[in-house]
């Protein structure tokens, strides 16, 4: 569960950060006590030294003793208990300079030990329990354990709570997500987006699943338009192959032949139609590597093919052309879906002119050109307009053209008039490489 887990994550932190905090803070207050304690012997000492021979107020923690020069050790307090004197406490008293520091225990407790030498000869000494610091450090281990134990409880509690509250619209997103996955109804709504990254994976999720309702509503139409599409030439072929079927050789000559030349005609129509429909389906030209390309150039290719199989005069002109950043085949295609349509719709001896103006590229013909109604229509798949219907077509190869243009980022228009005059314009290549991170 993400859930128990980050919390367990947020705890071993919270634990962590406060055992450093403890540790630290104990040697800080250990060295603090044990300062205070050697300033206290030496106070004491001091002290001593300064009265004698009269002597301090008894304290219940320290005893003090005189060291002669010789060694020999006097209590200053009759009955009190003798401190046990090493060869560093003589060494001061008979040098009469520097000090003896150490701990020792007495009767079970622990006691520090200081010999000063006093003027005149000899030494004091004075020891101090340590009980008293011990009861603080254990004190203080104590109070900070039952602190970090609340700590860690108030932690677990808030981060529970917390992290319970942060996951929640994953959650949300979760079960949207294993609805959709389940029933495949890409119509289940998506929890509300904020503006933190949940909410921002949110809108990408949102974004992704508009992207896949739209790809399926447009199967479902391409699904639609083909089956009707379709229906025509097969209709016409099994008309016609049932038609010679019936005859069984009884046909007229030139019945057969008109008959045989409709089978080939909606055959290749029905060819034509599936190729087609094909390349829109799978959009096969997306596995091409964008490449720097010469619109001037790539027209020039595309009309020298179309004046070789069409014998039609063909002119490319350009007016200040700049490179564009597209995929060669697709663009090709687009091109010679262009042309094929200017020539499909135009008289046999008229010319077709190929302008190329920066990144615009435009095919004119001579045909009867495009209705006002029309200019946007004919880039809808199996479009047909009225003053087309009689001509030969699968009406796709415009959508075709307005498919590979928008995968550019760029945008397809016509114009009605005399004559039809239908291009694409595509971003010039800074704007390409631009448009193409923020897609990525």
């Amino acid at each position: 569960m993400l859930r128990a887990r980050i919390t367990l994550v947020v705890i071993v932190a919270v634990v962590a950060a406060i055992v450093v905090t403890l540790a630290t803070s104990y040697r800080g207050v250990s060295e603090l006590v044990a300062e205070q304690i050697d300033r206290s012997l030496n106070d004491r000492a001091d002290a001593v030294i300064a009265v004698l021979p009269a002597v301090l107020p008894e304290r219940s923690d320290t005893i003090e003793q005189l060291l002669s020069a010789d060694g020999a050790a006097h209590p200053l307090v009759p009955g009190q208990v003798s401190l046990p004197v090493a060869e560093a406490d003589r060494a001061v008293a008979r040098t009469g300079s520097g000090t003896a520091e150490y701990n020792i225990e007495l009767d079970g407790l622990p006691y520090g030990i200081l010999t000063k030498p006093r003027p005149g000869g000899g030494a004091v000494m004075v020891a101090q329990r340590y009980q008293q610091p011990e009861r603080i450090d254990n004190e203080f281990l104590w109070r900070t354990g039952d602190i970090t134990a609340i700590a860690v409880a108030l932690s677990a509690l808030l981060s529970w709570l917390a992290i319970g509250r942060i996951l929640r619209p994953v959650r949300r997103l979760l079960a949207a997500t294993e609805q959709i996955s389940s029933t495949r109804d890409l119509s289940v709504p998506l929890p509300p987006t904020g503006r933190d990254e949940i909410g921002r994976l949110t809108g990408s999720f949102a974004t992704m699943l508009g992207a896949l309702r739209r790809s399926r509503a447009q199967q479902q139409r391409l699904v639609q338009d083909a089956s009707h599409e379709l229906r025509t030439p097969l209709t016409s072929i099994r008309g016609s192959a049932e038609l010679l079927q019936r005859a069984r050789g009884r046909l007229d000559h030139d019945d057969e032949t008109q008959v045989l030349d409709t089978l080939v005609k909606e055959s290749a129509a029905l060819d034509a139609l599936v190729a087609e429909l094909v390349e829109l389906a799978t959009d096969q030209h997306t596995a091409e590597e964008p490449t720097v390309l010469d619109l001037p150039a790539l027209a020039e290719d595309c009309a020298q093919r179309f004046r070789h199989r069409s014998g039609r005069a063909i002119t490319v002109t350009a007016d200040d052309p700049a490179p564009v950043l597209a995929r060669p085949r697709a663009l090709a295609r687009c091109v010679d879906n262009l042309l094929s349509n200017a020539i499909k719709f135009s008289p046999p001896d008229s010319p077709i002119e190929v302008r190329i103006q920066h990144t615009e590229l435009t095919v004119r013909d001579q045909g009867p050109g495009i209705a006002a109604g029309d200019t946007t229509a004919i880039f809808d798949r199996f479009y047909r307009a009225a003053n087309t219907q009689g001509t030969p077509g699968s009406g796709l190869g415009l959508a075709i053209v307005g498919d590979i243009v928008a995968a550019h980022d760029g945008t397809v228009f016509a114009e009605h008039g005399p004559g039809a005059r239908i291009g694409f314009r595509l971003p010039p290549i800074d704007d390409a490489g631009a448009h193409r991170r923020r897609r990525d």
